[in-house]
C-alpha cells in the first residue's frame, strides 16, 4: 500500500511539473503572439522574432500538455522535454550574453529570468521522472 502511494505521488509530481511547464509556456506563447508589437521595443527584439517564439511556445505547450495527460507519460518523451528545457535554458543565457547589444536591459533580464524558470522546469521534471523510476524498481 505504501509503495502504491509513493508511486502515485511520484507520478503526480511528474504530471504537475509537466502541466505547469505547459501552462506557463502556453501563456508566454499567447503573450508573445498577441503583444509582440508592444514587447518588441521593451525587449529590444523584432515583432517577427517574438511571434516565431510565441508560435513555438504554443506548439510546445500543446505537446507537453498532451504528454502530461497520459496516465503514465512515456519516459523517452519526458526525457526529451527535460533535454529540450535544459537546452532552451542554456541557449537563453547564451542569447542574453551574445545578443546583449540589441536587447534592452529589460530584454536581458527577461531572457535570463526565463532561463531560470525553464531550467527549474527541467530539474522538477527530472526529479519527477527519477522518482517514478525508483518507485517502480
Amino acid at each position: 500500500m505504501i509503495a502504491q502511494l509513493e508511486a502515485k505521488t511520484n507520478q503526480s509530481f511528474l504530471h504537475l511539473a509537466l502541466k505547469v511547464d505547459a501552462v506557463v509556456s502556453g501563456a508566454n506563447g499567447v503573450a508573445y503572439l498577441v503583444a509582440a508589437p508592444l514587447l518588441d521595443d521593451l525587449f529590444g527584439t523584432s515583432s517577427g522574432f517574438l511571434r516565431a517564439v510565441g508560435a513555438f511556445f504554443l506548439v510546445y505547450a500543446i505537446g507537453v500538455w498532451l504528454l502530461s495527460a497520459q496516465h503514465r507519460p512515456n519516459s523517452t518523451l519526458v526525457a526529451a522535454v527535460i533535454g529540450g528545457n535544459a537546452l532552451w535554458a542554456t541557449a537563453s543565457v547564451v542569447f542574453a550574453i551574445v545578443e546583449a547589444r540589441p536587447l534592452t536591459a529589460v530584454g536581458i533580464v527577461w531572457t535570463l529570468a526565463q532561463a531560470v524558470v525553464v531550467g527549474g522546469f527541467a530539474v522538477a521534471q527530472a526529479v519527477g521522472l527519477r522518482s517514478r523510476r525508483s518507485s517502480v524498481a
